[in-house]
């Protein structure tokens, strides 16, 4: 069956382009196309949107995604509308959406602030965020947060693919926040999660106890991608309404794959 296609988010800016690089050589691994998409916010009464320098930015980011991977069957599109609603409407269509951590309109601050928790929580597919500084290929490995619940299943499974696809180490990761009454993944669950899912493939177990965006952070020093849910029952609940995202997108090593609240229906 031929795979949904990879959607990015284009706004000109440095954080985009990471963004689009970051997309074409994903939908090449995959053998997706690539849809790019400029969204064109209204602006006050009596002002006007310049179609033309959007159009020009489109132009552009097509440009450099076919010459980045020729093989890739890419489209742009214009979007009329917050970029935040546009890419809430190709997600419900796409396997994939990326976005850059900073930028114009929605790239600015990524997931936080009201915009990026909008599409954290209504996307139909997954997220991952490039930070224009952090969009290489050095790391060796996946790094998971799990905790049993279906979000982390679901990033389990999206981790599990990319690491294969990409032929990279895995690292799965159950937290345990201190002075909580939360369940705590017991290393036989944990164990079976990733057997049930990896396929023959190997994968190193971690359990940690405390502040879950400091292991993170450091486990992610190593890292080609860090993937989590958006919410869960134990130490990664809750990853997206607090200082933990903040964290972990300003400052993770790596790209950070999130698992929509909405993704989870899909």
């Amino acid at each position: 069956m031929k795979p949904r296609p990879v959607v990015a988010g284009v706004d000109g800016s440095l954080a985009a382009e990471a963004a689009i690089r970051w997309a074409t050589a994903e939908a090449a691994s995959r053998g997706a196309e690539l849809h790019l998409i400029q969204a064109v916010t209204p602006l006050l009464p009596g002002h006007t949107v310049d179609h033309a320098a959007a159009v020009e930015i489109l132009d552009a980011a097509v440009a450099l995604a076919r010459e980045l991977a020729p093989g890739v069957a890419v489209d742009g599109r214009l979007d009329d509308g917050t970029p935040s609603a546009a890419l809430i409407k190709a997600s419900t269509e796409a396997d994939l959406v990326v976005i850059g951590s900073r930028g114009l309109g929605l790239m600015l601050g990524a997931l936080i602030g009201s915009t990026g928790l909008d599409l954290a929580a209504n996307a139909w597919c997954p997220i991952v965020v490039v930070r224009p500084d952090l969009a290489g290929e050095s790391g060796t490995r996946v790094v998971i947060g799990y905790d049993g619940s279906s979000a982390s299943d679901r990033a389990l499974e999206l981790g599990l693919d990319y690491a294969h696809r990409h032929e990279l180490k895995l690292r799965v990761v159950a937290a345990q926040p201190p002075n909580t009454e939360l369940h705590r993944i017991t290393p036989e669950e944990l164990q079976a999660a990733v057997h049930d899912r990896a396929h023959g493939q190997h994968a190193e177990l971690v359990q940690i106890t405390g502040h879950p965006a400091e292991h993170l952070l450091r486990l992610s020093a190593d890292a080609r991608l860090i993937v989590l849910g958006a919410r869960g029952r134990g130490g990664f609940t809750g990853m997206l309404l607090g200082s933990t995202t903040q964290t972990v997108l300003h400052h993770a090593h790596c790209p950070v794959a999130i698992i929509p609240t909405a993704a989870l229906g899909g």
